[in-house]
Protein backbone atom coordinates (compact mmCIF):
# COMPACT_ATOMS: atom_id res chain seq x y z
CA UNK A 1 0.00 0.00 0.00
CA UNK A 2 2.84 2.31 0.83
CA UNK A 3 4.80 1.59 -2.82
CA UNK A 4 1.37 2.72 -4.35
CA UNK A 5 0.61 5.49 -2.59
CA UNK A 6 4.34 6.94 -3.11
CA UNK A 7 3.96 5.98 -6.98
CA UNK A 8 0.77 7.92 -7.12
CA UNK A 9 2.03 10.84 -5.52
CA UNK A 10 5.03 11.44 -7.71
CA UNK A 11 2.93 10.96 -10.87
CA UNK A 12 1.18 14.15 -8.97
CA UNK A 13 4.40 15.97 -8.88
CA UNK A 14 4.94 18.78 -11.05
CA UNK A 15 8.67 20.43 -12.06
CA UNK A 16 9.80 23.54 -13.21
CA UNK A 17 13.66 25.17 -13.97
CA UNK A 18 13.75 28.41 -11.36
CA UNK A 19 14.70 31.17 -13.71
CA UNK A 20 17.39 32.75 -11.21
CA UNK A 21 19.90 29.73 -10.94
CA UNK A 22 18.63 26.73 -13.54
CA UNK A 23 17.98 24.24 -10.96
CA UNK A 24 14.76 21.89 -10.48
CA UNK A 25 11.65 22.78 -8.54
CA UNK A 26 9.46 19.81 -8.05
CA UNK A 27 6.72 19.64 -5.42
CA UNK A 28 3.65 17.05 -4.08
CA UNK A 29 0.42 19.86 -3.97
CA UNK A 30 -1.43 16.92 -2.20
CA UNK A 31 1.57 16.72 0.38
CA UNK A 32 1.99 19.92 2.01
CA UNK A 33 5.80 20.07 2.54
CA UNK A 34 6.91 17.56 0.25
CA UNK A 35 9.38 19.57 -1.71
CA UNK A 36 13.10 19.28 -3.49
CA UNK A 37 15.23 21.38 -5.61
CA UNK A 38 18.16 20.24 -7.61
CA UNK A 39 20.95 20.91 -10.06
CA UNK A 40 19.05 18.20 -12.92
CA UNK A 41 15.53 16.99 -12.89
CA UNK A 42 16.96 13.37 -12.01
CA UNK A 43 18.27 14.50 -8.97
CA UNK A 44 15.09 16.93 -8.53
CA UNK A 45 13.06 13.58 -8.18
CA UNK A 46 14.86 11.32 -6.50
CA UNK A 47 15.21 13.78 -3.81
CA UNK A 48 11.26 14.45 -4.25
CA UNK A 49 10.77 10.79 -3.45
CA UNK A 50 13.19 10.90 -0.50
CA UNK A 51 11.12 13.44 0.79
CA UNK A 52 8.18 12.20 0.17
CA UNK A 53 9.12 8.86 1.93
CA UNK A 54 10.01 10.66 5.52
CA UNK A 55 6.86 12.85 5.59
CA UNK A 56 4.99 9.40 5.16
CA UNK A 57 7.10 7.90 7.96
CA UNK A 58 6.89 11.35 10.10
CA UNK A 59 2.82 11.34 9.40
CA UNK A 60 2.59 8.02 11.01
CA UNK A 61 5.22 8.32 14.20
CA UNK A 62 3.55 11.45 15.14
CA UNK A 63 -0.43 9.94 13.99
CA UNK A 64 -1.17 12.56 11.91
CA UNK A 65 -3.50 12.34 8.96
CA UNK A 66 -2.05 10.89 5.30
CA UNK A 67 -4.20 12.91 2.84
CA UNK A 68 -5.77 10.07 0.24
CA UNK A 69 -4.17 10.34 -3.59
CA UNK A 70 -6.26 9.22 -5.88
CA UNK A 71 -8.37 7.07 -3.39
CA UNK A 72 -5.29 5.33 -1.97
CA UNK A 73 -5.20 5.75 1.73
CA UNK A 74 -2.67 5.27 4.32
CA UNK A 75 -4.80 4.17 7.48
CA UNK A 76 -2.88 4.33 10.92
CA UNK A 77 -4.47 1.91 13.49
CA UNK A 78 -4.12 2.37 16.98
CA UNK A 79 -2.97 -0.54 19.29
CA UNK A 80 -4.77 -1.36 22.46
CA UNK A 81 -2.41 -1.02 25.17
CA UNK A 82 -1.20 -4.04 26.55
Amino acid sequence: MIKKYIQTAMEHAKYEILQDDGTYYGEIKECPGVYSNAPTLEKCRDELEEVLEEWILFRVYKNLEIPAIENIEIKIKKQAAA
